[in-house]
């Protein structure tokens, strides 16, 4: 009965690891334009030493009839003329529980808008539901990030 009760005991807490693994947004993901829902780039998330998380542009996906840019021609200091590649479009993004991040500044590199940005991790943590806002959040733009494998 012992043996029973250590070996669901050890899963227990082998799954409770797991579960709390997959409720981190640190990692590779897969932006999905919110327009057209093609992919638009890869990312990386890691975590600051303050505790922030920062994302980073690490490839430009492809698409049909689209010619990607190379630098960040409309975006503000201090991106103005960058290049995409490798730019950290997501900063300051502040873990408010398990599955809800917020008071982070994201920014769209195409058109050079910055926004103030909230983030929801799948319960599955394999989608984060970003949302870029000017002002108040009920302004919004909304973006699905996929996790890679």
């Amino acid at each position: 009965m012992q043996c029973k009760t250590l070996l669901s005991a050890l899963l227990l807490t082998v799954f409770t690891a797991t579960a709390a693994i997959a409720q981190d947004i640190t990692g590779t993901w897969k932006s999905i334009d919110d327009k057209t829902g093609s992919s638009k780039a890869i990312l990386t998330i890691h975590q600051e030493k303050n505790g922030t998380y920062t994302g980073k542009v690490v490839k430009i996906t492809p698409r049909p009839g689209y010619t990607p840019r190379e630098t960040c021609i409309d975006c503000p200091a201090p991106y103005t003329n960058k290049p995409i590649l490798g730019l950290e479009v997501l900063k300051d993004l502040k873990k408010l529980n398990s599955e809800e991040y917020a008071n982070g500044r994201i920014l769209d590199p195409l058109t050079g808008k910055t926004y103030s940005v909230k983030a929801k991790l799948s319960s599955n943590g394999k989608r984060l539901q970003l949302r870029g806002y000017v002002g108040v959040s009920a302004l919004e733009r909304s973006q699905t990030w996929i996790r890679e494998n």
